[in-house]
């Protein structure tokens, strides 16, 4: 087994062995969900996402791909494709790092400092820009809305 193989085998139980819940995608370990907590005292605190996260083969060298799967309201989330605009994924990404990292600094900073200068939601970064309280309240929104639609889809696959 080579070495970034090692690794993403490591990562991705260490993720499995925090508090996330984590859902391999064909039984391996290259692609799988995670379910995401909004940040405490944030726009997005009591809203839970499911993240998909793809391993690249080169990783740790190479980042992860990151997206949430369920809609949320951010300036620098493709509203269509959930693809996130995050520099220190897509850029400035380094073996140091890894997938707790993702979920436990680089996605709750995102969440709590969003970017209106640089957006993959120009909608949402236009309304931050414009009507700061008019943008909190969709967040809100939107965040309630998701947490509704994802109790909803637990208690529907519950009753299966």
């Amino acid at each position: 087994m080579s070495s970034p193989s090692k690794r993403r085998e490591m990562d991705v139980m260490k993720l499995m062995m925090s508090d996330y819940t984590v859902e391999t995608i064909n039984d391996g370990l290259t692609e799988f969900n995670v379910e995401f907590h909004g940040p405490k005292e944030s726009l997005y605190e009591g809203g839970v996402w499911k993240i998909r996260v793809e391993l690249p083969d080169a990783y740790p060298y190479k980042s992860p791909s990151i997206g949430f799967v369920n809609k949320i309201y951010h300036p620098n989330v493709d509203e269509l494709s959930g693809s996130v605009c995050l520099d220190v994924i897509n850029q400035s990404w380094s073996p140091m790092f890894d997938l707790l990292n993702v979920f436990e600094v680089f996605l709750p900073q995102l969440l709590l400092y969003p970017n209106a200068s640089d957006p993959l939601n120009g909608d949402a970064a236009s309304l931050m820009m414009k009507d700061r309280k008019l943008y909190d309240q969709k967040v809100k929104d939107f965040t309630q809305d998701y947490l509704i639609y994802m109790w909803w889809e637990k208690m529907c696959k519950s009753k299966r």
